[in-house]
């Protein structure tokens, strides 16, 4: 009577509780790759409610328990789906939501951006299937009293979500050990109230002995035989362990299976692979709207302030698509979008340890009206978004919208703006090895010119962030920006962009081909290096419209990132033509004429008296020598006053004219040339920093301190449009300041070469790498 007892309430009680902890476990294992716990809660709760439905209903047939579970299950998904669409803000109703899901919830499922969002897509699956491993569990080890048979839909379950999981997040240890433990616990349950429902076994060996009363001998034989069947069966299995453990182990190890690479995730149409071609477009349609933004400072984690020049410098940069492939004839996106949550994972960084400082995150109300296609804009590097569902490219930091496009799509983007260590950039290197092996690749067929000028960019530039400025300024000097530039950017058409003649439309294009011609050139230099489109829009927000899209290069540092580059011209720059600082090989057309073939010429005579070598030179003669010698004297005199004369205009230009980032960059290089001209020139590689403990350790005495010059230097470098007119003047008064005390330190015919010497009206012709030109 004690032993049914016990085993009622074992099947009431420990079963059904064992069975929920097993569920649990596998819970626990499947949530670590859901965005917070929802998850984990939702599929315990629905293996647990599965197996509290069979036991309650343990006393009724078995044709009316799956019924009554199967419509417990649809409440519960019911409840579950509007839960998660509510949370997640998803419009629509709750049975359609679920319907698609029923449809599409394994490859969506498959291709989520971890971590996911709980929404019905992601956790239908999961919550059905621990329902029915709850419910057959029940089945298995209440109803039939088989506990080792009822553990098995909780193995295939925590199978299931080891599977799913893959190599996504941290070995889970703990999920595992419980699993474990509550399997033993309820084998021993079990098997403890079975033994007290029979009789002991003293009376089992005697019903076996026909009836008369066992001995002691043959109780202790019973029992030998016992251990002997159960040590060998432990070492059996020991033996099995022992052999197939390393196997397994290696396996696991070095194997590391994704079911998500066998589903194919969301593709870009050909509208957006390449939405470079799209430029043009915009480009001539300059007041087409195409989106209106709103940007707001995140402060606190949720209070928001509009952005102002005080919290946003310059306007918003908005990205659309990163371009990493180049064939020699298209550049193309190339990402692998998942579908995602409204929380998003960070970028890798492919290996690269990166130093960034401490960004202020941003929140974008960003709604569409004429832009198509399914990529979304937003300000890098998203963490969130809300308002309609995404995929996403963690390569990239990209959004695309599955369902397109269409005019009055709203959402919400936040995001963390990466704000690179600039300041390590002067001596930073670029990486190598396969993780940048994409972004280096140069396919085959490039012109020989285009390499020759690559060359030349790197030759007088040894640092990589030298050789990145050196390729700015020569695009931004040499060539034009324009509106109804065609499109296109394989290597004939950057030919005739970079070296054709202007008279037929050469050194023109858009942004197109000043950001694809830059990317190559970088990637000719060894620089890694690729393509962004996207849109500079209104400062603090507002209509961005066709005259705002834009592309631009960026380059690859160790250490800092991906660091964008502007090589557009000044508005109101006047390009060089290309032929002052770059010209083509030769090209041999005809062979020369052969000397034979030239007139002949006859000698002029020999006048008698220098034949002789007797009488003077005529007076004649005289007079033509002392002309000639006035002239020499006046073209002299001419040179000295031309080089007094442009020395002084180049002074007053580089202090006086311009914006105040072009003031200060022309006070940098007053002193810079001064450096030189004193006999202690600072090396291109040098940063302003550098250059101001290289000053300091001058022979001859102390100098006025650099310092205050190289600290507006770096403002006006690192954080463009910052930069006043009062820091502008400051900088041209330190900048006298130095120059006039290192001149007259050197003696006094040293000076008069000193205001002589022509070096500072060519040495920077072709741009400067010690002070950056633009924003990046």
């Amino acid at each position: 009577m004690n032993g049914t007892r016990r085993r009622s309430g074992v099947d009431r009680l420990a079963v059904p509780a064992v069975l929920i902890v097993l569920i649990g476990c596998a819970a626990a294992l499947l949530g670590r790759i859901y965005d917070g716990p929802v998850a984990t809660w939702l599929v315990a709760g629905a293996g647990g409610s599965a197996v509290v439905v069979g036991t309650v209903a343990r006393r009724l047939p078995n044709w009316q328990v799956a019924p009554l579970s199967v419509m417990s299950m649809a409440g519960y998904l019911l409840a579950a789906g509007w839960w998660t669409a509510r949370r997640s803000e998803l419009p629509g109703p709750v049975s359609v939501l679920l319907a698609e899901a029923a449809v599409n919830g394994v490859p969506r499922l498959l291709t989520a951006m971890i971590p996911m969002e709980p929404v019905p897509d992601t956790v239908l699956v999961p919550v059905v299937a621990s329902w029915l491993a709850g419910f057959t569990a029940t089945e298995l080890a209440v109803r039939g009293r088989r506990m080792l048979l009822g553990c098995l839909p909780p193995v295939l379950l925590f199978g299931a979500a080891v599977f799913v999981v893959g190599p996504n997040a941290e070995p889970a240890h703990w999920p595992a050990v419980g699993f474990i433990a509550a399997t033993a616990l309820g084998l021993a349950l079990t098997a403890e109230a079975r033994a007290g429902g029979t009789a002991t076994p003293q009376a089992g060996v005697a019903s076996a002995s026909g009836g008369s009363r066992p001995t002691p001998t043959r109780v202790g034989a019973l029992r030998l035989r016992s251990a002997a069947l159960s040590a060998a069966g432990a070492g059996a299995v020991l033996l099995v362990v022992a052999l197939t453990a390393p196997v397994l182990v290696a396996r696991i190890a070095t194997t590391g299976v994704d079911p998500r690479r066998y589903v194919t995730p969301p593709q870009v149409d050909s509208l957006d692979e390449n939405p470079l071609s799209r430029i043009s477009g915009w480009a001539l349609n300059p007041d087409q709207p195409l989106f209106d933004v709103q940007v707001t400072a995140v402060a606190g984690g949720s209070d928001e302030a509009p952005v102002g020049p005080a919290a946003q410098a310059g306007p918003a940069r908005l990205r659309l698509a990163v371009l990493h492939d180049y064939d020699g004839v298209t550049w193309r996106v190339g990402g692998t979008y998942r579908n995602a949550g409204r929380v998003l994972p960070e970028s890798p960084s492919d290996g690269i340890t990166l130093a960034h400082a401490e960004s202020r995150p941003v929140r974008q109300r960003i709604t569409v009206a004429q832009l198509t296609g399914r990529l979304l804009p937003a300000i890098p590097t998203p963490s969130r978004v809300d308002g309609v569902r995404v995929a996403y490219d963690a390569t990239s930091g990209t959004l695309l919208h599955p369902e397109g496009l269409t005019a009055g799509v709203s959402y919400q983007v936040e995001s963390v703006p990466p704000r690179p260590a600039l300041n390590a950039l002067t001596t930073a290197d670029v990486p190598a090895g396969e993780s940048v092996a994409r972004v280096l690749r140069v396919a085959d067929g490039v012109p020989a010119d285009i390499s020759r000028l690559a060359r030349q960019l790197a030759e007088d530039n040894g640092a990589p962030y030298q050789r990145a400025l050196a390729a700015e300024q020569f695009l931004a000097e040499h060539y034009r920006l324009v509106a109804d530039a065609p499109s296109g950017h394989a290597y004939p058409n950057l030919g005739f962009f970079l070296l054709g003649p202007r008279d037929a439309g050469g050194q023109r294009g858009t942004s197109e081909q000043f950001a694809t011609a830059y990317a190559l050139l970088g990637r000719l230099m060894g620089l890694p290096t690729r393509v962004v489109v996207g849109f500079v829009g209104p400062p603090g927000g507002g209509m961005v419209q066709g005259v705002h899209a834009v592309a631009w290069p960026e380059v690859l540092f160790a250490g800092v990132g991906w660091v964008p580059f502007d090589p557009l011209p000044r508005p109101d720059s006047t390009p060089r033509p290309v032929e002052e600082d770059f010209r083509p090989a030769p090209v041999e057309s005809t062979p020369p004429v052969e000397p034979t073939s030239l007139p002949e010429v006859d000698a002029a005579p020999t006048p008698p008296s220098a034949a002789a070598g007797g009488s003077p030179p005529a007076r004649g003669d005289g007079w033509l020598i002392s002309t000639a010698g006035g002239a020499i004297v006046a073209v002299l005199a001419g040179g000295i006053v031309a080089v007094l004369v442009l020395r002084r205009r180049q002074r007053r230009h580089r202090l006086a004219v311009g914006a105040p980032a072009d003031r200060i960059a022309g006070a940098w290089l007053e002193v810079v040339d001064a450096l030189r001209l004193a006999g202690h020139p600072a090396g291109a590689h040098l940063s302003a920093s550098e250059v101001t403990r290289h000053s300091g350790s001058l022979p001859g005495g102390p100098l006025p301190s650099l310092a205050p010059l190289a600290e507006v230097v770096n403002l006006a470098t690192f954080a463009p449009g910052q930069a006043d007119q009062g820091q502008a003047t400051r900088a041209g008064t330190y900048a006298t300041e130095y120059v006039a005390a290192l001149r007259s330190r050197r003696p006094w015919w040293r000076r008069i070469l000193w205001s002589l010497h022509p070096g500072p009206l060519r040495w920077h012709r072709r741009g400067s790498p010690t002070y950056r030109r633009g924003h990046h």
